[in-house]
């Protein structure tokens, strides 16, 4: 049997390095243009299925896999190409892009790392943090707000939906999201925002009758819109000492029911407190290599309640190569050639956008933040993440067509802000 290399020279590494990446959204996207920058080599996609925006790039070369996200189908395909890569003389680097493929992966680390090197984070680290109990008790622990919780246990069939305490509207998510993936019924959304105890009742019982066995969170809904969103995107050693932290302000989010979460404005503010609380919490939990937080402030006391961390590159990591710093060769040096990364200090030159200027200009709050996110695309300084000047004429039409679309999705799917 094949098996990766483990010594490689640090000059021969773009020759020799073969990346392969799981799973098609933004962020894979993102790792397409991080390879070709630090190394000019092109990846190998796996997806379930073409996303034109993607599949299209001539810097890579896409696959579609029937069932990928099907763990068997999965570790069957990566153990064949490992085997092709590794006995091609291939030095096999494997990303990964959505809680579900990371967890596959994570949990499977040994088999995997027989022919992949990968930054995915082990798994009882890994699985510890994404069990968002666990999550919220280290946040009490060390002194972080969250907002009020209950984990209602899908896997008890009769329970009810316990609502005692709260006031709604209220948040109701899936604890594992990973495990989420695998669950289909009506209105099915990302998170849902409750307005009573019918509709509590209704998710929860949902989930008890699916094959999901984790928790539902029941959360106190924090007040504001989205523009009191922060994304903290962030690398930390092997110590757990931060390389780098990205405090992104988030203007504007995605309202589409399979969507919400999705942050699709984003510009670099300066926040020493809450990177100092995301340190804390990294330290505590031993964590190592590249994450992301999502914090919410709480307009009654002005806190920062932390609500989530992606242990992975989030959704919208190119604001790390839009931050000046390629996550792909500090994975890829740290990951294979065992060179510890120094930490770097982000630019904020730069604003990250999703949607044209006509969608933040009629959906997100009006505020300076605004203004200043309108202005970048007066200055040309607004960067759409699927747009590429390099790259073919078919993977620029289709990131357009992707881009001019949101247009008539928020028109559809996202409420105008009040004082509009």
């Amino acid at each position: 049997m094949a098996s990766r290399p483990e010594h490689i020279e640090k000059d021969r590494i773009a020759e020799l390095i073969q990346p392969v990446i799981l799973g098609a959204d933004y962020s894979a996207y993102a790792y397409v243009r991080g390879f070709w920058e630090a190394y000019h080599v092109k990846p190998i996609i796996l997806g379930c299925y073409a996303v034109k925006a993607i599949s299209k790039t001539r810097f890579a070369s896409y696959r579609v896999v029937e069932g990928l996200d099907n763990p068997d189908t999965l570790l069957s395909e990566l153990s064949k190409l490992g085997e092709e890569l590794c006995a091609a003389g291939r030095v096999p680097f494997l990303a990964t892009c959505g809680d579900f493929y990371a967890r596959i992966i994570s949990q499977n680390k040994a088999l995997i790392e027989q022919w992949f090197y990968t930054p995915v984070v082990d798994f009882p680290t890994l699985d510890f943090i994404t069990d968002k109990e666990n999550f919220y008790k280290v946040c009490e622990e060390i002194g972080v707000a969250y907002p009020k919780t209950r984990f209602l246990d899908c896997s008890v069939a009769d329970a009810d939906a316990d609502d005692s305490g709260f006031t709604y509207p209220l948040v109701a998510k899936p604890s594992n999201s990973a495990a989420y993936h695998y669950v289909d019924f009506p209105d099915q959304h990302k998170v849902f925002y409750v307005q009573e105890h019918a509709e509590l009742a209704r998710i929860y019982r949902e989930l008890q009758n699916s094959s999901y066995n984790e928790s539902l969170i029941v959360q106190e809904y924090v007040p504001g819109g989205d523009d009191q969103l922060f994304a903290l995107y962030f690398y930390a050693d092997a110590n757990s000492d931060l390389v780098f932290c990205i405090c992104g302000h988030v203007g504007l989010e995605d309202h589409h029911p399979g969507a919400i979460g999705n942050a699709v404005v984003i510009a670099p503010e300066s926040n020493p407190q809450m990177v100092e609380a995301a340190a804390r919490f990294i330290k505590r939990t031993g964590y190592h290599g590249m994450g992301c937080f999502d914090v919410k402030i709480d307009p009654r006391d002005g806190s920062y309640r932390f609500l989530e961390m992606n242990t992975r590159p989030g959704r919208s990591s190119w604001i790390v190569l839009l931050s000046g710093i390629n996550f792909v060769r500090m994975q890829v040096e740290e990951t294979v050639l065992g060179i510890s990364p120094e930490p770097v200090v982000p630019g904020e030159d730069w604003v990250y956008v999703g949607v044209p200027k006509r969608v933040i200009a009629k959906f997100m709050e009006g505020s300076p933040f605004k203004q200043r996110v309108l202005a970048a695309f007066d200055k040309h300084e607004a960067h759409f993440a699927l747009r590429w000047d390099d790259d073919c004429l078919a993977q620029r039409f289709w990131s357009s067509v992707n881009y001019w679309h949101q247009v008539s999705k928020f028109d559809k799917y996202c409420p105008l802000p009040e004082k509009a």
